[in-house]
Protein backbone atom coordinates (compact mmCIF):
# COMPACT_ATOMS: atom_id res chain seq x y z
CA UNK A 1 0.00 0.00 0.00
CA UNK A 2 2.99 2.31 0.43
CA UNK A 3 6.71 2.56 -0.24
CA UNK A 4 6.60 2.59 -4.04
CA UNK A 5 9.21 4.31 -6.18
CA UNK A 6 8.44 6.66 -9.06
CA UNK A 7 7.35 4.57 -12.08
CA UNK A 8 9.55 6.61 -14.44
CA UNK A 9 12.81 6.49 -12.50
CA UNK A 10 16.19 6.84 -14.16
CA UNK A 11 18.74 4.03 -13.94
CA UNK A 12 20.71 6.05 -11.38
CA UNK A 13 17.57 6.68 -9.32
CA UNK A 14 16.87 2.94 -9.35
CA UNK A 15 20.37 2.15 -8.09
CA UNK A 16 20.21 4.84 -5.40
CA UNK A 17 16.82 3.53 -4.28
CA UNK A 18 18.57 0.33 -3.21
CA UNK A 19 20.00 2.35 -0.31
CA UNK A 20 16.68 3.97 0.57
CA UNK A 21 13.80 2.34 2.42
CA UNK A 22 11.12 1.33 -0.10
CA UNK A 23 9.00 -1.77 -0.39
CA UNK A 24 11.63 -3.16 -2.79
CA UNK A 25 14.76 -2.54 -0.72
CA UNK A 26 14.69 -5.84 1.18
CA UNK A 27 13.72 -7.67 -2.03
CA UNK A 28 16.89 -6.33 -3.66
CA UNK A 29 19.29 -7.17 -0.85
CA UNK A 30 17.87 -10.60 -0.01
CA UNK A 31 19.04 -11.77 -3.43
CA UNK A 32 22.03 -9.48 -4.01
CA UNK A 33 23.90 -10.54 -0.86
CA UNK A 34 23.33 -14.29 -1.41
CA UNK A 35 24.80 -13.86 -4.90
CA UNK A 36 28.11 -13.00 -3.27
CA UNK A 37 27.80 -15.92 -0.86
CA UNK A 38 27.33 -18.36 -3.74
CA UNK A 39 30.20 -16.73 -5.66
CA UNK A 40 32.40 -17.20 -2.60
CA UNK A 41 31.44 -20.88 -2.36
CA UNK A 42 32.11 -21.22 -6.09
CA UNK A 43 35.56 -19.71 -5.72
CA UNK A 44 36.37 -22.04 -2.82
CA UNK A 45 35.34 -25.07 -4.85
CA UNK A 46 37.43 -23.87 -7.80
CA UNK A 47 40.50 -24.24 -5.61
CA UNK A 48 39.71 -27.85 -4.68
CA UNK A 49 38.05 -29.28 -7.81
CA UNK A 50 39.39 -29.53 -11.35
CA UNK A 51 36.56 -28.00 -13.38
CA UNK A 52 38.71 -27.75 -16.52
CA UNK A 53 39.65 -31.36 -17.14
CA UNK A 54 37.59 -33.59 -14.83
CA UNK A 55 34.30 -34.19 -16.63
CA UNK A 56 32.65 -35.58 -13.49
CA UNK A 57 32.60 -32.02 -12.08
CA UNK A 58 31.01 -30.36 -15.11
CA UNK A 59 27.37 -30.79 -13.97
CA UNK A 60 28.36 -29.13 -10.70
CA UNK A 61 30.01 -26.30 -12.64
CA UNK A 62 26.76 -25.65 -14.53
CA UNK A 63 24.79 -25.72 -11.28
CA UNK A 64 27.15 -23.31 -9.50
CA UNK A 65 27.05 -20.83 -12.37
CA UNK A 66 23.25 -20.80 -12.30
CA UNK A 67 22.82 -20.46 -8.53
CA UNK A 68 24.99 -17.35 -8.85
CA UNK A 69 23.00 -16.10 -11.85
CA UNK A 70 19.42 -16.40 -10.66
CA UNK A 71 19.63 -14.30 -7.45
CA UNK A 72 21.72 -11.66 -9.23
CA UNK A 73 19.19 -11.43 -12.08
CA UNK A 74 16.35 -11.20 -9.58
CA UNK A 75 18.11 -8.42 -7.69
CA UNK A 76 18.67 -6.46 -10.93
CA UNK A 77 15.02 -6.95 -11.91
CA UNK A 78 13.86 -5.47 -8.61
CA UNK A 79 16.31 -2.57 -8.93
CA UNK A 80 15.49 -1.46 -12.48
CA UNK A 81 11.82 -2.43 -12.78
CA UNK A 82 10.58 1.15 -12.21
CA UNK A 83 12.34 2.71 -15.20
CA UNK A 84 9.19 2.27 -17.33
CA UNK A 85 6.28 -0.10 -17.88
CA UNK A 86 8.17 -1.83 -20.68
CA UNK A 87 11.35 -2.06 -18.61
CA UNK A 88 9.38 -3.61 -15.76
CA UNK A 89 8.14 -6.42 -17.98
CA UNK A 90 11.52 -7.01 -19.61
CA UNK A 91 13.30 -7.06 -16.26
CA UNK A 92 11.02 -9.80 -15.02
CA UNK A 93 11.23 -11.68 -18.31
CA UNK A 94 14.96 -12.02 -17.61
CA UNK A 95 14.22 -12.93 -13.99
CA UNK A 96 11.96 -15.76 -15.16
CA UNK A 97 14.51 -16.85 -17.74
CA UNK A 98 17.23 -17.13 -15.09
CA UNK A 99 14.94 -19.20 -12.87
CA UNK A 100 14.10 -21.54 -15.75
CA UNK A 101 17.82 -21.98 -16.45
CA UNK A 102 18.31 -22.74 -12.76
CA UNK A 103 15.73 -25.52 -13.06
CA UNK A 104 17.67 -26.87 -16.05
CA UNK A 105 20.89 -26.75 -14.02
CA UNK A 106 19.19 -28.70 -11.23
CA UNK A 107 18.15 -31.37 -13.73
CA UNK A 108 21.70 -31.67 -15.11
CA UNK A 109 23.09 -32.00 -11.59
CA UNK A 110 20.40 -34.37 -10.31
CA UNK A 111 20.75 -36.55 -13.38
CA UNK A 112 24.48 -36.87 -12.71
CA UNK A 113 24.68 -37.16 -8.92
CA UNK A 114 21.24 -37.64 -7.32
CA UNK A 115 19.57 -40.30 -9.49
CA UNK A 116 18.58 -43.40 -7.45
CA UNK A 117 20.81 -46.43 -8.00
CA UNK A 118 18.01 -48.47 -9.56
CA UNK A 119 17.20 -45.66 -12.03
CA UNK A 120 20.75 -45.25 -13.32
CA UNK A 121 20.94 -46.00 -17.09
CA UNK A 122 17.13 -46.27 -17.28
CA UNK A 123 15.11 -44.56 -20.01
CA UNK A 124 14.29 -41.69 -17.66
CA UNK A 125 17.94 -41.26 -16.73
CA UNK A 126 19.02 -41.18 -20.37
CA UNK A 127 16.35 -38.62 -21.33
CA UNK A 128 16.20 -36.67 -18.06
CA UNK A 129 18.07 -33.61 -19.31
CA UNK A 130 16.29 -33.63 -22.68
CA UNK A 131 12.92 -33.45 -20.94
CA UNK A 132 14.29 -30.77 -18.62
CA UNK A 133 15.14 -28.61 -21.63
CA UNK A 134 11.47 -28.77 -22.63
CA UNK A 135 10.44 -27.92 -19.07
CA UNK A 136 12.78 -24.94 -19.11
CA UNK A 137 11.20 -23.63 -22.31
CA UNK A 138 7.75 -24.18 -20.84
CA UNK A 139 8.78 -22.30 -17.69
CA UNK A 140 10.13 -19.26 -19.54
CA UNK A 141 7.25 -19.12 -22.03
CA UNK A 142 4.43 -19.58 -19.53
CA UNK A 143 5.83 -17.18 -16.95
CA UNK A 144 6.44 -14.48 -19.56
CA UNK A 145 2.97 -15.02 -21.06
CA UNK A 146 1.40 -14.67 -17.61
CA UNK A 147 2.35 -10.99 -17.59
CA UNK A 148 0.19 -10.33 -20.66
CA UNK A 149 -3.00 -11.45 -18.89
CA UNK A 150 -2.13 -10.02 -15.48
CA UNK A 151 -4.38 -6.96 -15.56
CA UNK A 152 -7.51 -8.58 -16.99
CA UNK A 153 -7.16 -11.96 -15.28
CA UNK A 154 -4.91 -11.59 -12.20
CA UNK A 155 -5.88 -14.97 -10.71
CA UNK A 156 -5.26 -16.75 -14.01
CA UNK A 157 -1.92 -14.98 -14.30
CA UNK A 158 -0.95 -16.13 -10.81
CA UNK A 159 -1.91 -19.73 -11.56
CA UNK A 160 0.02 -19.75 -14.84
CA UNK A 161 3.11 -18.23 -13.26
CA UNK A 162 3.03 -20.60 -10.31
CA UNK A 163 2.56 -23.63 -12.59
CA UNK A 164 5.43 -22.45 -14.79
CA UNK A 165 7.86 -22.95 -11.90
CA UNK A 166 6.18 -25.84 -10.09
CA UNK A 167 6.22 -28.19 -13.10
CA UNK A 168 10.03 -28.10 -13.62
CA UNK A 169 10.57 -28.35 -9.86
CA UNK A 170 8.42 -31.46 -9.53
CA UNK A 171 10.06 -33.13 -12.52
CA UNK A 172 13.59 -32.32 -11.31
CA UNK A 173 12.70 -33.64 -7.85
CA UNK A 174 11.23 -37.01 -8.93
CA UNK A 175 14.53 -38.87 -8.32
CA UNK A 176 14.85 -37.17 -4.96
CA UNK A 177 11.26 -37.98 -3.95
CA UNK A 178 11.92 -41.64 -4.79
CA UNK A 179 15.09 -41.74 -2.69
CA UNK A 180 13.38 -40.12 0.28
CA UNK A 181 10.36 -42.43 0.07
CA UNK A 182 12.63 -45.44 -0.22
CA UNK A 183 14.29 -44.44 3.04
CA UNK A 184 10.92 -43.96 4.68
CA UNK A 185 10.02 -47.52 3.61
CA UNK A 186 13.26 -48.79 5.13
CA UNK A 187 15.03 -49.79 1.91
CA UNK A 188 17.93 -47.40 2.45
CA UNK A 189 19.85 -45.91 5.34
CA UNK A 190 19.61 -42.20 6.19
CA UNK A 191 22.52 -40.10 4.97
CA UNK A 192 23.83 -36.58 5.34
CA UNK A 193 22.88 -35.86 1.72
CA UNK A 194 19.26 -36.92 2.23
CA UNK A 195 19.01 -34.76 5.34
CA UNK A 196 20.15 -31.72 3.35
CA UNK A 197 17.81 -32.67 0.49
CA UNK A 198 14.95 -32.80 2.99
CA UNK A 199 15.72 -29.31 4.27
CA UNK A 200 15.89 -28.08 0.68
CA UNK A 201 12.45 -29.52 -0.08
CA UNK A 202 11.03 -27.97 3.08
CA UNK A 203 12.22 -24.51 2.09
CA UNK A 204 11.12 -25.09 -1.51
CA UNK A 205 7.56 -25.79 -0.38
CA UNK A 206 7.67 -22.76 1.92
CA UNK A 207 8.84 -20.67 -1.04
CA UNK A 208 5.91 -21.83 -3.15
CA UNK A 209 3.43 -21.28 -0.31
CA UNK A 210 4.62 -17.72 0.32
CA UNK A 211 4.59 -16.88 -3.40
CA UNK A 212 1.01 -18.12 -3.82
CA UNK A 213 -0.53 -16.99 -0.51
CA UNK A 214 0.73 -13.38 -0.08
CA UNK A 215 0.92 -13.95 3.65
CA UNK A 216 1.27 -12.13 5.99
CA UNK A 217 0.47 -8.84 4.24
CA UNK A 218 -3.00 -9.93 3.16
CA UNK A 219 -3.94 -10.29 6.85
CA UNK A 220 -2.72 -6.81 7.81
CA UNK A 221 -2.56 -4.60 4.70
CA UNK A 222 0.04 -1.86 5.03
CA UNK A 223 1.77 -3.24 8.11
CA UNK A 224 4.36 -5.23 6.15
CA UNK A 225 4.92 -2.82 3.27
CA UNK A 226 8.60 -2.29 4.04
CA UNK A 227 9.71 -5.30 6.06
CA UNK A 228 8.17 -8.75 6.36
CA UNK A 229 5.92 -9.10 3.30
CA UNK A 230 5.68 -12.42 1.48
CA UNK A 231 8.03 -11.63 -1.39
CA UNK A 232 10.85 -10.87 1.01
CA UNK A 233 10.21 -14.10 2.91
CA UNK A 234 9.92 -15.89 -0.45
CA UNK A 235 13.41 -14.65 -1.39
CA UNK A 236 14.90 -15.74 1.93
CA UNK A 237 13.37 -19.22 1.78
CA UNK A 238 14.54 -19.62 -1.83
CA UNK A 239 18.19 -18.87 -1.09
CA UNK A 240 18.24 -20.90 2.14
CA UNK A 241 16.74 -23.80 0.20
CA UNK A 242 19.37 -23.38 -2.50
CA UNK A 243 22.09 -23.48 0.17
CA UNK A 244 20.82 -26.83 1.47
CA UNK A 245 20.43 -28.09 -2.08
CA UNK A 246 24.04 -27.17 -2.84
CA UNK A 247 25.27 -28.95 0.28
CA UNK A 248 23.25 -32.05 -0.62
CA UNK A 249 24.55 -32.09 -4.19
CA UNK A 250 28.15 -31.73 -2.98
CA UNK A 251 27.68 -34.60 -0.54
CA UNK A 252 26.08 -36.87 -3.14
CA UNK A 253 28.75 -35.97 -5.66
CA UNK A 254 31.58 -36.94 -3.30
CA UNK A 255 30.03 -39.98 -1.60
CA UNK A 256 28.64 -41.60 -4.79
CA UNK A 257 31.54 -40.82 -7.13
CA UNK A 258 33.09 -44.30 -7.22
CA UNK A 259 29.76 -46.06 -7.72
CA UNK A 260 28.46 -43.64 -10.34
CA UNK A 261 31.65 -43.57 -12.40
CA UNK A 262 31.72 -47.38 -12.51
CA UNK A 263 28.03 -47.94 -13.27
CA UNK A 264 27.11 -44.97 -15.46
CA UNK A 265 28.47 -42.82 -18.25
CA UNK A 266 30.61 -39.83 -17.41
CA UNK A 267 29.09 -36.40 -18.08
CA UNK A 268 30.06 -34.95 -21.44
CA UNK A 269 30.85 -31.36 -22.34
CA UNK A 270 27.95 -31.37 -24.80
CA UNK A 271 25.56 -32.74 -22.18
CA UNK A 272 26.50 -30.11 -19.62
CA UNK A 273 27.95 -26.85 -20.94
CA UNK A 274 26.42 -27.51 -24.36
CA UNK A 275 22.96 -27.92 -22.84
CA UNK A 276 23.48 -24.76 -20.78
CA UNK A 277 24.43 -22.80 -23.91
CA UNK A 278 21.38 -24.16 -25.74
CA UNK A 279 19.12 -23.27 -22.82
CA UNK A 280 20.49 -19.72 -22.71
CA UNK A 281 19.98 -19.22 -26.45
CA UNK A 282 16.43 -20.59 -26.37
CA UNK A 283 15.51 -18.53 -23.31
CA UNK A 284 16.90 -15.37 -24.90
CA UNK A 285 14.84 -16.12 -28.00
CA UNK A 286 11.67 -16.48 -25.94
CA UNK A 287 12.41 -13.32 -23.95
CA UNK A 288 13.11 -11.43 -27.18
CA UNK A 289 9.83 -12.64 -28.70
CA UNK A 290 7.75 -11.56 -25.72
CA UNK A 291 9.64 -8.29 -25.40
CA UNK A 292 8.96 -7.49 -29.05
CA UNK A 293 5.26 -8.02 -28.39
CA UNK A 294 5.07 -5.51 -25.57
CA UNK A 295 4.47 -2.31 -27.64
CA UNK A 296 1.61 -4.01 -29.47
CA UNK A 297 -0.02 -5.31 -26.31
CA UNK A 298 -3.08 -3.28 -25.27
CA UNK A 299 -2.85 -4.57 -21.71
CA UNK A 300 0.14 -2.47 -20.72
CA UNK A 301 -0.21 -1.31 -17.15
CA UNK A 302 -0.49 2.40 -16.50
CA UNK A 303 1.97 4.37 -14.45
CA UNK A 304 -0.42 4.31 -11.51
CA UNK A 305 -0.90 0.54 -11.61
CA UNK A 306 2.76 -0.12 -12.35
CA UNK A 307 3.77 0.11 -8.74
CA UNK A 308 0.85 -2.01 -7.53
CA UNK A 309 2.46 -5.23 -8.68
CA UNK A 310 6.14 -4.52 -8.04
CA UNK A 311 6.50 -6.49 -4.83
CA UNK A 312 4.39 -9.36 -6.21
CA UNK A 313 6.54 -10.20 -9.24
Amino acid sequence: MSGYRHPRSSALDCILSSFQMTNETVNIWTHFLPTWYFLWRFSMLCSTLDFLTESYTWPLLVYLLLICLYPFTSSCAHIFSTMSDEARHICYFFDYGALSLYSLGCAITYGSYVMPDCWVNSWLHQHFVTIAIGNSLFCTSMSCYSRFVELQFPHKSKILRTAAFVVPFLFDSFPLFYRLLSCCWGSCSPSEALASHSYHLLFAFLTCFLFASHLPERLAPGRFDYIGHSHQLFHICAVVGTHFQMEAVLTDMASRKDWLTSHSFLPSFLGTMGVLALGILLSLGIIGTFSAGLPRTPLQSTSASSGAHLHQE
